[in-house]
């Protein structure tokens, strides 16, 4: 039996750190942390170490392919797959950003939903029996959601929607922002928005999959919102601290062995949100 292993994206600082700090005190396991840049996540290591907490550390840049199929052998081969993941690696610009609406668009859904997704076609394979994954979203998904037409609305709430349609919707907007036309496509004013209700139908589509088609093999997949929580990311002015925004993402990496749900959810504050 090889040992159980949890993996963290985008964890270096902020609500990744966080969970990995999380995972260290209650995960019965090895835990790595990772990031694009080896220094960075190093530091985030050795910090980890000076609180007595012991992290590992693996290279992983999700907007580059190479590294994602590097680190999926690594842990194939180490660990004979992956118990937990948690898909945390997201960007947002910030409100005041110059760069235009088209920009915004095409980079903020390059990182957080089909890079995350190009995570999960080479991570879900590996997942073991038992295993979790957690996709951190955002509540503006859902309010991202209910701004769009209500046929783009109907499509990302289906039973039906398969990954290769959303895929096409998620282009679509990238495509219409490029041309200042995604209003008239019926999308809102929110590339980051769109990036995660995009991220938060996926988890949907995939958790139906895993459910097909390793019916036995007891994997739980959710997707969750932190919370407004005091990043680089968000600003000081939010209320929760890093450490409570890790609070429903370690929740929903631990579902104790055995559970049944939640499972293809959205999850804020430990319950499952209406979609």
């Amino acid at each position: 039996m090889s040992p159980r292993v949890a993996v963290v994206t985008g964890s270096n600082k902020g609500i990744g750190l966080a969970i990995v700090r999380a995972l260290c005190k209650q995960f019965q396991g090895d835990v790595y942390l990772t990031a694009r840049d080896v220094g960075r996540g190093q530091e985030a290591v050795a910090s980890l170490a000076s609180e007595g907490l012991t992290a590992l550390f693996h290279q992983l840049d999700i907007n580059d392919p190479s590294s994602i199929t590097t680190a999926a052998a690594y842990f194939k081969d180490k660990y004979g797959g992956v118990d937990v993941l948690v898909n945390n690696a997201a960007i947002a610009f910030k409100v005041a950003d110059p760069a235009p609406f088209a920009v915004q668009a095409e980079v903020t859904l390059k990182t957080n939903f089909f890079a995350t997704r190009d995570m999960l076609t080479h991570f879900l394979p590996i997942i073991k029996a038992g295993g979790r994954v957690v996709n951190v979203s955002s509540f503006v998904s859902s309010r991202a959601l209910n701004q769009c037409s209500a046929a783009l609305q109907e499509r990302f709430r289906s039973e039906d929607i398969t990954e290769e349609e959303l895929v096409g919707l998620m282009q679509r907007f990238v495509d219409e922002a490029k041309k200042g036309e995604h209003k008239q496509g019926g999308w809102p004013e929110t590339a980051y928005g769109i990036s995660k209700t995009g991220l938060t139908t996926l988890s949907m589509i995939l958790a139906r999959r895993l459910s097909k088609e390793r019916p036995h093999d007891g994997i739980l997949l959710n997707a969750c919102c932190p919370g407004w929580v005091r990043t680089d990311m968000a600003g000081p002015k939010a209320p929760k601290s890093p450490d409570e925004g890790a609070v429903t993402p370690v929740y929903l990496a631990l579902l104790p062995p055995g559970a049944t749900e939640p499972h293809g959810k959205f999850v804020s504050d430990k319950e499952v949100q209406p979609w």
